[in-house]
């Protein structure tokens, strides 16, 4: 846990679990944590709220926490004209998401720290993201906006009443935007379009979305592939490579530990924002593996190898489940511990060695970073300095890579960023879908088995048949789940069963996709709600519907819903996926680039859930059951009937009649509940699954 904050008297967040919230412990602002005892006082006083959502390993969360919420004379200002409250957005993602709407209304980008300034019964009439001690950037000083609207909240209460009225009506619009469309139904042609669409966004140089900041986006340059596997052409193949490749070889990319950072402030994913979200290395382990599907290649193993080991290193509970989050900042500095200087690289390796990391990752004296120090980038490829060398290759990599061994172990010495060790119910589901493709692809059981032990402890300890918990930390869980920890969490379990076959995974999907439907479907607008029906804090009801960092709960759980039935043979399954996709097909269509992974759900849906069901024993379907794991087959969910043992109860029906073909093993491969005749050949069965639909 990241506490940079001093020691002396602490206020209510020294209670709360959320290492995010005792970050703030010690500040002399009279904070609150989201509650009934902070809003009742909000009304009795009839005192405006006074709402800051942040996260522990937020930057500019830090910052404006040092600047403001540890000044005495700027806690003064906010004790005596708010009831201040502190929120940690991973635990509250439905308050996060619907008041980021007042920052868009007032059009601005979003982000964190949001501040948001509420009336008692919760509508917002003031908000924006990180403000300054004193007028700077552009944006006003925080005691100065802080007076501003203590003054209007006695006033002009009229303005306030007129303000909090509005953004409450377009909070309500920006919740519910394009679900007043009539249905459509979304064809093969439309994934194509929305891929070419989207590729006209990327950067032609080095890869990704847009230009700085620039975002890792790992489910819109999925869909790309998608839309390539589609008959999209082969610039939508080198547009995803490109930058998959330039991620890996940027500082994006941890080049010594492993894991990817948040995001680069820069276009050419030079420098980073050091942090690490367990969300954004699930989503990437799972593209890297699917690329590797596409066309083998060194470096699409060595990021997910690297990764993987990262995640189980530093992100794993000794219980078996995934952290949240790594922090940016160590010692009060962000990078620090990731960031290196020539004479440190000199004291830690050989001469030539030295010489070699110092090319190969382009530190120089003057640094690429603040103060000198260097983010590590792959700058001079191994080729070019065995070249330079006259060297073999393989030596050369074999010196870099003993080099950095060694300098991963110096690095090892530093204090190391904070951690935030609260285990998500959601946000594992993403690790257990990434880690479980990810082992199918590369024959690593070991990362299958990584991915089960946090699937036991979150199903042990988070889930109990009706009631999924979002987070566990201290030995406790707490906090309802909201949609997208039942959608990830499913998708993930639907993904492990196909890298395990063992049936307890496919039947606690089930039953969380079909709790999922009760919780959150609403049948007038066709559409999934982010939180519980009559969740009773919420200004307005919150629909779960962009993808944004991480992917909405209406996609994975679609997506979930789609694997479910095929695995199963349960048509029910497809019932609100159909209906939920036909409802946003405009907005898919129009927009892709804000619904990347209901894009990926939707293109699995189109084929009609597509499975293939392998018979026989295990040695039997082995070379059929390689083959499938090695073909990028993105729309196929895989089952496995093993004839030595009777079928789980759910399965029976669905495994009537596939059986071994005169003692060889068979792959059943369907589309729409239709089957075609089992393949026993595994080169056949590989043509098979890229075949177009009806081919």
């Amino acid at each position: 846990m990241a506490n940079d904050s001093p020691a002396g008297p602490t206020n209510r967040l020294a209670q709360e679990p959320s290492p995010y919230l005792r970050q703030h412990a010690h500040n002399p602002v009279d904070w609150y944590p989201w509650g009934e005892e902070a809003l009742a006082r909000a009304r009795a006083e009839k005192k405006p709220i006074l709402l800051s959502v942040g996260y522990s390993a937020c930057h500019w969360c830090h910052v404006m926490a040092h600047e403001s919420f540890e000044s005495p004379d700027i806690a003064r200002l906010m004790n005596e004209g708010f009831i201040n409250i502190k929120v940690d957005r991973e635990e509250r993602p439905d308050l996060d998401q619907i008041y980021q709407g007042v920052v868009q209304l007032m059009g601005q980008g979003g982000g964190w720290p949001l501040t948001v300034f509420l009336t008692p019964d919760l509508r917002p009439f003031y908000g924006g993201t990180y403000f300054p001690p004193e007028d700077r950037y552009g944006r006003p000083g925080f005691p100065r906006l802080l007076s501003a609207l203590r003054d209007a909240w006695h006033n002009k209460p009229g303005e306030i009443e007129d303000q909090a009225q509005r953004f409450q009506e377009g909070l309500g619009e920006l919740s519910t935007h394009g679900l007043d469309a009539a249905p459509s139904h979304l064809s093969a042609e439309d994934i194509v379009a929305m891929g070419h669409a989207m590729a006209k966004r990327m950067d032609p140089v080095h890869g990704g979305f847009g230009g700085a900041p620039k975002f890792p986006n790992p489910m819109n340059v999925a869909l790309l592939l998608r839309a390539w596997r589609r008959g999209g052409g082969e610039p939508l193949k080198t547009a995803v490579f490109r930058t998959l490749e330039r991620m890996a070889l940027g500082g994006l990319y941890d080049q010594l530990g492993g894991g990817f950072h948040r995001y680069s402030v820069d276009e050419r994913w030079l420098v980073p924002h050091f942090e690490k979200m367990l969300y954004d290395n699930a989503q990437l382990l799972h593209l890297y593996a699917e690329a590797e599907q596409v066309e083998s290649r060194p470096l699409w193993r060595k990021v997910v190898e690297e990764t993987v080991e990262y995640v189980r290193r530093e992100m794993t509970d000794p219980a078996g489940g995934f952290y949240a989050t790594q922090d940016a900042d160590s010692e009060g500095e962000e990078g620090k511990f990731f960031v290196w200087r020539p004479e440190e690289i000199r004291a830690a390796l050989s001469a030539s060695q030295a010489d070699t990391v110092l090319r190969h990752f382009g530190i120089t004296p003057q640094g690429n970073f603040e103060h000198g120090a260097t983010v590590l980038e792959v700058v001079i490829p191994v080729a070019t300095l065995a070249t330079e060398q006259g060297r073999p290759v393989e030596a050369v990599q074999q010196d870099l890579d003993a080099a950095r061994r060694i300098l991963f172990a110096a690095r090892e010495q530093r204090v190391k960023p904070g951690r935030d060790d609260k285990i998500l119910a959601g946000w594992n589901g993403l690790m257990i879908r990434g880690l479980a493709l990810a082992s199918r692809v590369f024959d690593r059981p070991d990362w299958a088995q990584l991915a089960a032990r946090a699937a036991d402890f979150v199903l042990a300890n988070m889930w109990d048949g009706t009631r999924l918990l979002r987070s566990h930390q201290d030995g406790k869980g707490r906090i309802d789940g909201f949609l997208e920890d039942y959608g990830d969490l499913a998708s993930g379990l639907t993904a492990l069963y196909q890298a395990t076959f063992d049936a307890k995974y496919l039947d606690a999907a089930d039953a969380l996709a079909h709790r999922a439907v009760a919780l959150f479907w609403d049948e007038e607008k066709q559409a999934y709600l982010s939180a519980p029906r009559g969740q009773k804090d919420l200004v307005v009801a919150a629909f779960s519907l962009f993808d944004n960092a991480f992917p909405s709960g209406a996609s994975t759980l679609t997506e979930a819903q789609v694997a479910l039935a095929a695995l199963t043979g349960d048509v029910a399954h497809l019932d609100h996926p159909e209906h939920y996709v036909a409802k946003l097909h405009d907005q898919l269509v129009r927009n892709p680039l804000g619904y990347g992974h209901l894009g990926l759900a939707a293109d699995s849906l189109l084929d009609g859930a597509s499975g293939v069901t392998f018979a026989g024993t295990r040695e039997a379907v082995s070379p059929l059951l390689a083959a499938a794991n090695r073909t990028y087959a993105p729309v196929f969910s895989f089952g496995w009937n093993d004839t030595r043992a009777t079928p789980p109860a759910r399965l029976q029906e669905l495994f009537e009649g596939r059986d071994p073909v005169e003692g060889q093993g068979a792959a059943y491969l369907c589309r729409g509940f239709v089957c075609e005749r089992p393949i026993t050949d595994a080169a056949t069965l590989s043509e098979r699954l890229v075949a177009a639909p009806g081919h």
